[in-house]
């Protein structure tokens, strides 16, 4: 038996395929390669290129590889695309998972890993956010997800599908194989790198007049190596009979995007020069999780739960890859 990972070229899917097979488990990736990057697969882990759409692929890789689990990476992530495209983020965030839950569901799978996101929130009523904090996402980004996530539940109603919706804050963060590598970049880390390494003159601050200590957005950074540990915990929680849940993945401490800059010219001893421009439609102010479910429930502790920490760990993937996987 095997477990299927869409969108496992991708930043945080190639990290977990990577933990999934460190620890023995089997696994095949299907990726359209619209974002991922092949060169980031580990060797051995079989790769199906194609579009989650396309159902007689879906039901063919299932057969194959005798997949009894799923975890679904495969998505657009993008909040300023999504507000200027919101139809795309419909399509392949909400349609393309309804399609791969009905394969499941025909294919007697009844256990998946769901890769969700903090922007399903909105703007945040109290910080930390824990899970019941009302959904009211504000950008077709976060409403793509809190519909998947709504389809989730009336499948587990249904047929008995159970879950674990993982609710993202900010991935950052590399390991020595690995790292953050988009065309084009939107993430504020690597974007502050890219200054640094000579790429750009300098780093956008998306508004200075947020209420907010500096004025800048404040938001909660987790490494990706703390995101796959929680991926691989989740897979045990289902399969030792756990109910549906959904769970914040944070650190607990928010970091504006100025403190961001700050402590990357500590570590790279760059001046990283920024300008401030308008403020992008669609970004809440301050989004900080509590994790303390899941830390209850799956039992997971972040190991690198300091800005300095993940801001290093980027700084060393993007100076042995200046120009990302392609090494162009």
């Amino acid at each position: 038996m095997s477990i299927l990972v869409t969108g496992g070229l991708g930043y945080i899917g190639s990290m977990t395929v990577a933990a999934l097979q460190t620890r023995g488990d089997e696994v095949v990736v299907i990726d359209n390669l619209s974002t991922g990057h092949p060169e980031s697969i580990p060797v051995g882990v079989p790769l199906a290129r194609g579009e989650l759409s396309d159902h007689g692929l879906l039901r063919s890789v299932i057969r194959e590889y005798r997949v009894d689990r799923v975890i679904h990476f495969a998505a657009c992530t993008s909040v300023l695309e999504s507000v200027q495209d919101p139809g795309k983020y419909f399509k392949n965030n909400t349609l393309n998972t309804l399609g791969l839950l009905e394969v499941m569901r025909e294919s007697g799978i009844d256990q998946i890993i769901y890769s969700s996101t903090a922007a399903i929130y909105g703007e945040p009523e109290q910080t930390p956010i824990d899970e019941n904090h009302p959904m009211l996402p504000v950008n077709p980004y976060g409403q793509s997800k809190r519909f998947s996530e709504i389809m989730l539940d009336a499948f587990g109603r249904a047929w008995g599908l159970r879950h674990v919706a993982l609710r993202y804050f900010n991935a950052a963060g590399g390991s020595p194989g690995r790292g953050e590598d988009h065309d084009p970049e939107t993430h504020l880390v690597p974007l502050v790198l890219q200054v640094a390494l000579g790429k750009r003159d300098s780093i956008a601050v998306f508004g200075d007049d947020y209420p907010t200590s500096d004025g800048t957005c404040v938001r909660d950074y987790i490494h990706i190596d703390d995101l796959a540990q929680a991926h691989l915990k989740s897979l045990d929680y289902l399969a030792d009979g756990g109910d549906s849940q959904v769970i914040n993945l944070g650190n607990g401490t928010g970091h504006s995007v100025l403190e961001v800059i700050e402590t990357a010219r500590r570590i790279t001893n760059h001046p990283i020069p920024y300008s401030v421009e308008l403020r992008r439609v669609g970004d809440p102010s301050t989004l900080v999780a509590s994790s303390e479910k899941a830390k209850k429930i799956l039992g997971w502790e972040p190991q690198y739960p300091d800005l300095e920490s993940i801001v290093t760990s980027a700084w060393q993937w993007h100076k042995n890859h200046p120009n990302g996987y392609s090494g162009k």
